[in-house]
Order: C-alpha cells, then sequence, then structure tokens
C-alpha cells in the first residue's frame, strides 16, 4: 500500500501540476493562450478561459480527498481536454502533437494508481469488517 501511496501521489502531483500550468494562462486569457487556441486552432475566444476554469476545476478534484465520483469526473474531463488538444494540434498539422504524449502518460499512470489505490483500501476495509464480525461471534 505505501509504495501504490507513493506513485499516485507522484504522479498525480506532477499531473496537477502540468494542468494548472495550462490553466492559468487560459484563465487568465494570456496573449500566448489567446494564440495558441483561438489564431492558430481557431476556438472562439470566450472558451479559452472557460477550459481554463474547467482544468482548474479538475486539479482541485484530483487532489481533494474523498468525493471518488467527482474525481471520476475530473479524470474524464482532463483525458477528454488532453485528447481535444492532441486532435486540435494534429488537425492543423504542426508537430507539436509529439509533447502530448508526456500529459497523456502522467494522467494514465495517475488514473492507474489512483484505481490500484482506491481498490487497496476498499479491501482494507473488508478486511477490518470480516476481522470485527468474526470476534463478535
Amino acid at each position: 500500500m505505501k509504495k501504490t501511496n507513493i506513485f499516485y501521489w507522484v504522479f498525480t502531483g506532477l499531473f496537477a501540476f502540468l494542468m494548472l500550468g495550462s490553466a492559468i494562462p487560459d484563465i487568465m486569457s494570456h496573449p500566448v493562450a489567446i494564440q495558441g487556441m483561438h489564431v492558430e486552432l481557431g476556438y472562439p475566444k470566450f472558451f479559452v478561459p472557460f477550459i481554463g476554469v474547467a482544468k482548474l476545476l479538475g486539479v482541485i478534484a484530483i487532489l481533494v480527498p474523498g468525493f471518488p465520483r467527482i474525481k471520476e469526473w475530473a479524470y474524464a474531463g482532463l483525458f477528454f481536454d488532453l485528447i481535444g488538444a492532441t486532435y486540435s494540434i494534429l488537425a492543423i498539422g504542426k508537430p507539436d502533437w509529439m509533447f502530448m504524449v508526456l500529459p497523456l502518460g502522467l494522467a494514465t499512470a495517475s488514473y492507474v494508481f489512483y484505481q490500484r489505490r482506491k481498490r487497496l483500501q476498499q479491501d482494507r476495509i473488508g478486511n477490518q469488517q470480516t476481522a470485527v464480525l468474526s470476534t463478535a461471534f
């Protein structure tokens, strides 16, 4: 359980750092974010801060303990964002899509270790309940 926790927090921390780093310029409608999303990719300007706030909320959701259903939706939303960004970059013919392997890999590792950690916690709770029931009888 200890190794799983360490891997989970390392991958989740790196993933959250990357996503937060991309959310802040979007929220502030920084010229670099406008250049990339509006000028190069063709998305409307109002979409830039919207996607930034969505990423920020997703980062908060994956870092806050508990709330497993919200965490699942947050992972899904962040994956959709990354896959959509990768496809958008590919669609305009930029070679930058290769750099999307890093955030997608971190997202995958974070989610895999989140699932392992959740399963181990559920197993531990189940074992504790079984032990309590067996001592009661």
